[in-house]
């Protein structure tokens, strides 16, 4: 997810653009260094032109910008940190090759919905030298890669961090969650005599007897309890725990649905007994899982994505008029190790599947059909099957956990990361020229 955001952010903000013409190392007449960072140039132009794009944002979204010599130190900082990184990047032995790259260009194309060639043209429109281009996508590629892989490193989740996690996630889901009781009331009128509360009590205890001996709830309930539900069996209906009495969550907490109450609980209304008929719990402990299959095409040099993408598009014809199944295609032309199964990729819960891929499946109704989706695998035909609702195991609840956490400390391990990494990096500050 990050590394996308980085390239549309690139090409749709004109990042990449400034980053490619520093790339040169060539001054424009009447440009100059403003800074040397390790073996990179921050040049006046650049600084300029970073700023004219603040500017004409701020117009547009109808912002303030701080004053101008302020606003050129933000930006110099910023163009500082981009050459730390990637200068870290290009010498940290990680490669990008062309394959990669060119689906990378290709998906800021679709994304912008341009084909590549139309990309090329719009670039070129723009001054902006295509080669350029590819190389800055390739540092920031590698800029992401390399961030992802130190800041992981730093980032450390003890056992009692997810510990702690998890009991926060229950306390939530605990108050979220909701439960359909039913009761059998036998009323205790106020300031009842001693003889009434007996009576009372014997009645709701051969309750118990006749419950435990195997008698229908709800017929117990509609013969003899004294609240307004009786006519439903007693049933209070589905509600947020939060919205019962403390004394009827902590009487069925530990109940399994189906079960009652071993003994009588006793409130300021009188005796009740208790069965728990539906129990949900909160979201923090579910998850939609889909059930999906698929048919990839993988991209080279001999095969194109678009060639990828039309035979795609013509196999979703084929289907949908019901000249073939989906899985015999996927048996037949598929080039994933999902082939034999007819593509199938059985249940997967939410993150398991690359952006893309996972963006176009959750769009999908159960039977839906995707148009050819790009990622970085190559082209792929996606067909949700169905979808349910499931509870973690206790293993995925802590992955899960250990993962939210990761998430959480991410940002400030990265700040630090790059923080120390500047420290560390030659940066030689240029005065301009007199």
């Amino acid at each position: 997810m990050r590394l996308r955001a980085v390239i549309l952010a690139a090409a749709l903000c004109g990042a990449a653009v400034a980053m490619g013409q520093a790339g040169d190392r060539v001054l424009r007449l009447g440009d100059y260094i403003v800074a040397v960072v390790n073996s990179e140039l921050v040049t006046a132009n650049e600084v300029e032109q970073r700023a004219a794009r603040a500017r004409e944002e701020a117009r547009r979204g109808n912002t303030r910008l701080p004053a101008a010599d302020a606003l050129r130190k933000q930006i110099v900082d910023a163009l500082i940190d981009e050459r730390v990184l990637v200068t870290y990047a290009r010498d940290s032995g990680m490669k990008v090759d062309d394959v990669e790259l060119d689906r990378a260009v290709s998906s800021v194309a679709s994304q912008n919905k341009l084909s590549v060639r139309d990309l090329r043209g719009r670039l070129a429109a723009e001054g902006i030298d295509f080669t350029r281009f590819r190389n800055s996508l390739r540092d920031q590629i590698l800029v992401e890669r390399v961030r992802e892989r130190e800041v992981q490193q730093r980032i450390r989740i003890s056992d009692s961090d997810i510990d702690r996690f998890v009991e926060r996630q229950r306390g939530a889901a605990a108050s979220d969650a909701e439960v359909n009781l039913a009761q059998i009331l036998v009323t205790v009128p106020e300031g009842a005599a001693e003889a009434v509360i007996a009576e009372r009590r014997a009645r709701i205890e051969q309750v118990l007897v006749n419950l435990n001996a195997g008698a229908d709830f709800a017929t117990v309930a509609r013969e003899f309890s004294e609240d307004g539900n009786r006519a439903k069996g007693g049933e209070i209906g589905l509600r947020p725990a939060s919205r019962l009495p403390d004394l009827f969550v902590e009487a069925t907490r530990g109940l399994q649905v189906g079960a009652i109450t071993p003994a009588a609980l006793r409130s300021g209304a009188g005796f009740h007994v208790l069965k728990v008929v539906d129990r949900r719990d909160g979201s923090a402990f579910r998850v939609s899982q889909t059930r999906a299959r698929h048919i990839l095409l993988r991209t080279s040099a001999q095969a194109s994505q678009q060639d990828a993408v039309r035979r795609l598009e013509e196999l979703k014809r084929v289907i949908e008029t019901g000249q073939r199944r989906f899985e015999d295609v996927a048996r037949e032309v598929s080039e994933d190790g999902s082939a034999s199964a007819g593509g199938d990729l059985g249940w997967v819960s939410p993150g398991s599947f690359v952006p893309e891929f996972e963006e176009s499946m959750n769009r999908l109704a159960p039977g839906g059909m995707s148009a050819p989706v790009v990622s970085r695998f190559g082209v792929h035909l996606i067909q949700v099957i169905e979808r349910r609702e499931t509870q973690l195991s206790d293993k995925e609840v802590r992955e899960q956990a250990r993962n939210a956490l990761r998430e959480q400390k991410f940002e400030s391990e990265y700040r630090d990361w790059a923080r120390d990494l500047r420290a560390r990096a030659y940066i030689e500050m240029r005065e301009p020229p007199q």
